[in-house]
């Protein structure tokens, strides 16, 4: 497994307001820049699927691999490899930490990690930032 990008920043929002976005998503385009849009096919539980289309890129399905009080895990399927974005929160006093690290494993790896390996390195800490502005206006 290859690392592709990590971010981690902390805020005032409680745990809860992360996964209530997470689970909207519909609303992913608001603080993901590279998603033109995102589809759940059914409740956000562990072994659901969707589809994502991100900006300039074909359509791509995904399955939440894990989903706990603490982690959210989808998985996309790519020819020849899987892109795992991993994402954790825990809290410290009155902080939560959002851990978001992505990944990518299988054959061609290599590939996928020079086709959009640069992007995703680029946008993860600004899309997390966002995501950290909008769950800080999340009432859970």
């Amino acid at each position: 497994m290859t690392i592709i990008a990590a971010a981690r920043p902390t805020s005032t929002a409680a745990p809860a307001a992360f996964f209530a976005k997470w689970a909207d998503m519909a609303t992913w385009p608001e603080w993901n820049a590279d998603t033109e849009w995102a589809r759940l096919d059914g409740p956000f539980q562990q072994g659901a699927t969707g589809t994502l289309k991100p900006k300039g890129g074909p359509k791509v399905g995904f399955i939440v691999e894990r989903l706990s009080d603490t982690e959210f895990v989808d998985v996309s399927k790519l020819v020849g490899a899987r892109l795992i974005v991993d994402h954790q929160v825990g809290t410290d006093a009155d902080r939560t930490t959002v851990t978001v690290t992505i990944s990518i494993e299988g054959p061609l790896s290599w590939l996928w990690t020079t086709i959009m390996g640069g992007g995703l390195a680029e946008s993860v800490q600004p899309d997390l930032d966002a995501l950290v502005a909008a769950a800080e206006v999340v009432t859970v």
